[in-house]
């Protein structure tokens, strides 16, 4: 039976992932990203991982900086995934327009969010054209209303990402 990469990605793009926003900055810069693979996997010191395109801002900034954030969104505003697709537009206390703070890392934690966890990172894993960031979780906490809000999936948006690199 031959795999094609249509079937791949039809399969790969019906795993269930969580869309949020990655929160990375080194030194004075700063970014946010859509990102869809992140899951927990440690309890014992509770960790979390991030796949990062090897070739991106957030990459570096993470690297550099050593911390990222995860930033859970409503399920019902999704909208801001394709804002930060690409690289953010810093201003006075934002990105992109959103509104940020500092965490106690340095990394931007997005305050309209309904969620968000805070990591140091611990461990990273070059894994081909992307890097696994595993973080420690120093913080957390939800945005108003957060422990009630459904969070935003890739299923609630057009966005699709994940299988194949395009062209093959």
């Amino acid at each position: 039976m031959t795999v094609t990469p249509e079937i791949l990605n039809t399969v790969l793009w019906s795993i269930p992932n969580v869309l949020c926003l990655i929160g990375s900055a080194a030194g004075e810069e700063s970014n946010g990203m859509t990102a869809s693979w992140v899951t927990q996997v440690s309890m014992e010191p509770v960790l979390v991982g991030v796949s990062i395109d090897a070739s991106s801002v957030t990459h570096r900034l993470i690297a550099a900086g050593g911390a990222f954030t995860v930033n859970l969104w409503d399920r019902d505003d999704t909208r801001v995934f394709v804002k930060f697709s690409k690289p953010a537009e810093a201003g006075d206390g934002t990105l992109n327009g959103r509104p940020v703070r500092r965490g106690v890392t340095g990394a931007p934690i997005f305050t309209e969010a309904i969620a968000f966890l805070e990591c140091r990172v611990h461990t990273t894993v070059p894994l081909g054209s992307h890097t696994l960031f595993i973080g420690e979780v120093l913080d957390c906490g939800f945005g108003a209303d957060g422990d009630d809000k459904a969070v935003a999936r890739m299923e609630d948006t057009r966005m699709k990402y994940g299988g194949v690199l395009r062209g093959h």
